[in-house]
């Protein structure tokens, strides 16, 4: 593959993702995807950082992780746990406009 080729496909934010070793093997041309895989990955990298996101995230769970099922459901359950709480009284509260308030003090 050639850096030019390289370059076109991957684009320079992508650079950053890979790990140094991993971007060595693509430069050299030890990276052997296949054509349509390529153009598929210099597709998306075209699309917008949110779009991106929701691919890589539906990419990700088009696996089947033991793991990644618990922690879904363990997560699901904390969620469920501050609801229940929040709706007895026991979760303090902010309102949005201290919130954004707080937000926009910090940035200056």
């Amino acid at each position: 593959m050639t850096p030019a080729l390289y370059q076109e496909i991957l684009g320079a934010h992508f650079q950053g993702v890979l790990k140094y070793d991993q971007t060595e093997k693509i430069k050299e041309g030890l990276w052997d995807m296949p054509k349509h895989g390529r153009q598929i990955l210099a597709d998306a990298l075209k699309l917008p950082p949110v779009e991106r996101a929701e691919l890589v995230e539906s990419l990700l769970t088009s696996f089947e992780f033991e793991s990644r099922k618990k922690i879904d459901a363990l997560w699901a359950e904390e969620v469920e746990d501050r609801i229940d709480a929040f709706e007895r009284g026991e979760m303090p509260t902010i309102p949005a406009r201290d919130v954004f308030e707080e937000i926009e003090k910090n940035r200056r």
